[in-house]
């Protein structure tokens, strides 16, 4: 019996010590547990952010790629741009060219007749307005050629309203028409080749304005005018170089 109270008492003297430790391991755990859960907490978070600054990464990396095929691009673009100007240029050279020779035979072809009927009685000279007539269109025609564009025009209008007869009279309508185009004034370029056509309708430069007036429409977005410009050219002109060339634009704007 004494035995047995001796135990007991033991027993109740360990318990509190017991529930205490149970008490502060339970409490230990809780803590561990809310750590372990702002751990993870704090993990989903980084995840996420590691996600998000990926997926900016591959965005960055993105806009570099295509920045890098915009300056691409931009310098192809420029490249062709030099190109189309190289190629008008020499296009204006070789009509320029063209149009002084065409000038020379005419000048030539008047020329002729006043020296057959020349006697030696009474020697004959090309006369003074001949020559100023002359002079004026090639020094017009010279502005053009250095592009100096807004003197040519100034230059062949001034021909035209002294010399509204000449033979050069629709050479040098459609060279203010081709100085407004190279100047980009496409709406007027359009209007002064459209004059030519309508003004000198037997004029050879015929063919050569509608090949011009076709490009405006097209560089103002008139395709359907264009498309009508282009047939009418390759069906009143055929075999001109002018024709010829509608022929290739009006493949390629079907």
């Amino acid at each position: 019996m004494k035995r047995r109270i001796s135990l007991l008492f033991i027993l109740a003297l360990a318990q509190p010590a017991w529930a205490a430790d149970t008490a502060e391991l339970s409490r230990q755990m809780q803590a561990l547990q809310q750590l372990a859960s702002s751990l993870d907490a704090r993990l989903d978070t980084l995840e996420n952010a590691a996600q998000q600054n990926q997926n900016v990464l591959g965005l960055l990396q993105e806009i570099e790629t295509l920045k890098a095929e915009v300056a691409k691009m931009r310098g192809l673009t420029e490249v062709q741009a030099h190109q189309l100007d190289t190629l008008d240029k020499r296009q204006n050279d070789l009509y320029a060219d063209l149009d002084q020779r065409l000038g020379e035979l005419a000048k030539a072809a008047r020329a002729a007749p006043a020296a057959a009927a020349t006697t030696p009685e009474s020697p004959t000279t090309q006369l003074p307005d001949t020559q100023a007539e002359t002079a004026a269109y090639e020094a017009a025609l010279k502005l053009f050629r250095d592009g100096n564009y807004a003197g040519a025009i100034a230059g062949f209008k001034a021909f035209l309203k002294t010399y509204p007869d000449s033979a050069l009279a629709p050479n040098a309508q459609y060279w203010v028409g081709y100085a407004y185009y190279s100047m980009k004034d496409y709406k007027s370029a359009l209007a002064h080749q459209q004059k030519l056509v309508a003004a000198y309708p037997g004029s050879t430069k015929v063919p050569d304005a509608l090949l011009n007036i076709a490009t405006n429409q097209i560089a103002l977005n008139k395709l359907a005018d264009a498309r009508k410009t282009l047939e009418e050219l390759v069906a009143k002109y055929p075999g001109t170089p002018a024709a010829t060339q509608a022929s290739r634009r009006l493949s390629a704007l079907k």
